[in-house]
């Protein structure tokens, strides 16, 4: 049986993911991530979208702090 994924949102900072991920773009493009944990950008700012580059550091003041959503 596999690991359940797990999802933290990051206030004013991305979404990270625990487990493989497949994130399909606006374009319909399906951008694949396997690497134990992946940051999935909320802002709309990065340049490695759909990826965070860490851009929301620029956009708020503060670091983000991790709330947990949950497993899926």
């Amino acid at each position: 049986m596999s690991e359940p994924t797990e999802i933290l949102l990051c206030e004013d900072g991305p979404m990270l993911v625990r487990g493989e991920v497949v994130v399909e773009d606006e374009d319909g493009q399906r951008h694949v991530s396997t690497r134990p944990v992946t940051a999935v950008c909320r802002c709309g700012a990065s340049s490695l979208k759909p990826w965070c580059d860490g851009s929301h550091k620029l956009l708020a003041a503060g670091g983000p702090r991790a709330r947990r959503l949950g497993s899926v």
